[in-house]
């Protein structure tokens, strides 16, 4: 995963660090927005609980107990979506080698671009920001607003080195 460090320096240049001792400090809720990603069909509460384990098992926690739900929303929004592209943009690099399968041809690195789309919750916020697709019977609009991404991906490793919102 993205050690502390980095994780905190996203953070800070978003101007997103707390401003009193929390439950849950923004390092904390960035981990956790990134537990969301890998575990995305899991509840919140149990995201949460797998983290809390896993840095309790490290020693990395202390005695601090699993928050409610609100408070995980709450703390979701303190943080915002600013700190998740900065960290994405340091860290997205390429890796694939000479040795790696697929990743060069005739010494030149091998990159393709890739869509893809995903539903997301259903709000006026995000029907107006990412709109609904019309569905197969005609021009009735889909029950959810979806996100359409177009994708720089390195062939030979098949890691995200951009990402932007297609309209």
């Amino acid at each position: 995963m993205y050690p502390s460090g980095l994780v905190d320096r996203a953070v800070a240049a978003c101007s997103r660090t707390e401003q009193r001792r929390r439950l849950l400090p923004a390092r904390l809720v960035m981990y956790f927005v990134l537990g969301l990603t890998l575990f995305s069909p899991a509840p919140y509460l149990d995201v949460m609980r797998h983290l809390v384990e896993g840095l309790r098992g490290q020693g990395l926690l202390g005695e601090r107990h699993i928050p409610a739900k609100s408070s995980l929303f709450r703390a979701r929004q303190r943080l915002g979506p600013e700190p998740l592209p900065v960290l994405f943009t340091t860290t997205a690099k390429p890796m694939g080698t000479e040795a790696t399968p697929g990743a060069f041809w005739r010494g030149l690195r091998l990159l393709t671009l890739d869509g893809t789309c995903w539903d997301v919750a259903d709000s006026p916020a995000n029907e107006a920001a990412f709109g609904r697709p019309d569905n197969a019977r005609g021009h009735d609009k889909s029950s959810l607003p979806r996100v359409r991404m177009a994708c720089l991906i390195e062939v030979g490793t098949h890691l995200v080195l951009d990402a932007e919102p297609a309209d």
